[in-house]
């Protein structure tokens, strides 16, 4: 070896051993998502975030209780999933303090049915399944309230249960059943109030199948969680900007056609 060259593999060797040692700049996050549309939306901002040092680890749930036990456990860092009043009850009974980071978009919460095609149609004495849980089932009530199906003491909370009915001239029949299997449940009852996701996800359109829907003032706004600790973090900063981008939202207007509506 020429003492020329020396400087030259010295350089090298460095810069080499320098990369070797240095830390990976990209920051990983691991969220909580359920398949449609939230996993499919954080799909499409991967790669602006990539650009951005940040990588995302989707973990797909199917029910709406995982994703923040996981994340009040440490098991995730932020999961998109929920609407506000949904983490407002869970927050309460649970005793936790999850925050909301950003708002993007809604779901307009619908009934279906495979045994009528008109709400007029519907029986006395028909059976109706609601979710059971707080938020959502109370959000079903209202629905069916605001179509005259129903009576609410007070007129409705967001928290309503079918011991707030106080009028039901149908004489309606309710069956509470967990969210994630109300479209298989569709073909047992004459009516079913289904959350938008899992609606898509059972192939049925919110916009064609559902008989009653929300309008667009619905207040369920879906939104990204974090824990107090980690809500203003630099990596959910960019994931937030990366969920609210024009581009994000020709995404979601596209993909979903009117059925899921950005809030941005």
């Amino acid at each position: 070896m020429k003492f020329s060259d020396k400087p030259i593999l010295s350089f090298w060797l460095i810069s080499a051993l320098s990369a070797f040692l240095s830390p990976v700049s990209a920051e990983a996050l691991r969220i909580g998502a359920t398949p449609v549309p939230h996993a499919e939306i954080l799909e499409f901002v991967r790669p602006a975030l990539e650009k951005k040092g940040v990588t995302l680890d989707i973990k797909v749930f199917t029910d709406y209780v995982q994703p923040n036990l996981q994340l009040v456990q440490r098991k995730l860092d932020a999961n998109f999933f929920q609407h506000k009043p949904y983490l407002d009850e869970f927050n309460k009974s649970r005793g936790a303090a999850l925050a909301s980071v950003v708002a993007v978009h809604i779901e307009p919460f619908g009934a279906y049915s495979k045994k009528i095609g008109k709400l007029d149609a519907l029986t006395e004495g028909a059976t109706v399944a609601i979710p059971n849980d707080t938020s959502n089932g109370g959000r079903a009530l209202l629905l069916l309230a605001a179509h005259d199906l129903i009576r609410l003491r007070d007129g409705g909370a967001i928290t309503a249960t079918v011991r707030d009915i106080v009028s039901n001239p149908k004489k309606l029949r309710f069956r509470e059943i967990e969210a994630a299997t109300l479209p298989r449940a569709l073909g047992q009852v004459d009516l079913a109030l289904i959350n938008t996701n899992y609606a898509l996800e059972a192939g049925l359109d919110p916009l064609a199948d559902a008989l009653i829907i929300e309008g667009a003032q619905s207040p369920y706004v879906n939104i990204l969680v974090a824990r107090p600790d980690n809500a203003t973090s630099e990596a959910l900063k960019k994931l937030a900007a990366a969920l609210t981008l024009p581009a994000t939202r020709k995404f979601i207007e596209k993909r979903y056609k009117g059925a899921i509506r950005p809030v941005f």
